[in-house]
């Protein structure tokens, strides 16, 4: 059933604010260490890990073979080798409180909590393409399922389905952890973290 928990185990360090998916393993990063982890999605180990470039560590997502990081501390998004952690470029955010990165195959997926909306980014030049309010009040995390948007409202909490298309909340699901911080579809579920457990949750869609 949608929401249901699967299994869970330990994240990396405190505070765990964002996840993303390379087809294979898991990319976490947090703000007790500022790291970002290569971690086993199957038992939790971390395989490695490196710096992040800067402080406050909010959205990861994989396009390609390169990982795009963003913090909320300066407003960029950074392009990063994650074989060596090196940055390659950067790139403006959208908000000044950037909580979440996701791709749609075509464009960056950005939300942000000063502004409460979703933008689409040009991943060359950083233009904000279009953008549209979210369906709660304060966005932390976004991911793509391959058809559609999953947003996660921490301030219900909820997670709500949405249609790029129309912004438009299609469904929505209470999460099985109470403080929420980051989701990203991988394959046939998603991945969560909970601030208040510091735990990964795999979890049913």
């Amino acid at each position: 059933m949608l929401g249901t928990v699967i299994r869970s185990f330990a994240a990396p360090e405190g505070t765990p604010e964002n996840l993303a998916f390379d087809g294979r393993t898991l990319w976490m990063s947090g703000l007790a260490a500022d790291k970002i982890y290569q971690i086993d999605p199957v038992t939790g180990t971390v395989i490695r890990s490196f710096a992040t470039p800067a402080g406050t560590p909010v959205g990861n997502v994989f396009v390609g073979r390169y990982l795009y990081h963003c913090d909320s501390t300066f407003g960029l998004i950074y392009q990063i080798d994650p074989e060596t952690g090196t940055v390659i470029r950067t790139i403006p955010a959208p908000d000044t409180v950037v909580t979440g990165l996701a791709w749609d195959g075509r464009n960056l997926v950005v939300t942000g909590q000063t502004s409460d909306k979703v933008s689409l980014v040009d991943i060359v030049t950083g233009k904000v393409i279009r953008a549209f309010s979210t369906p709660g009040t304060v966005p932390k995390a976004v991911t793509w399922d391959g058809s559609s948007l999953w947003v996660v409202d921490a301030a219900v909490p909820l997670v709500h389905q949405v249609d790029l298309a129309t912004g438009v909340a299609i469904q929505s699901f209470s999460p099985p952890v109470a403080a929420p911080r980051a989701i990203v579809f991988a394959g046939s579920s998603f991945f969560m973290t909970d601030i208040g457990t510091d735990r990964i949750y795999q979890v049913a869609m």
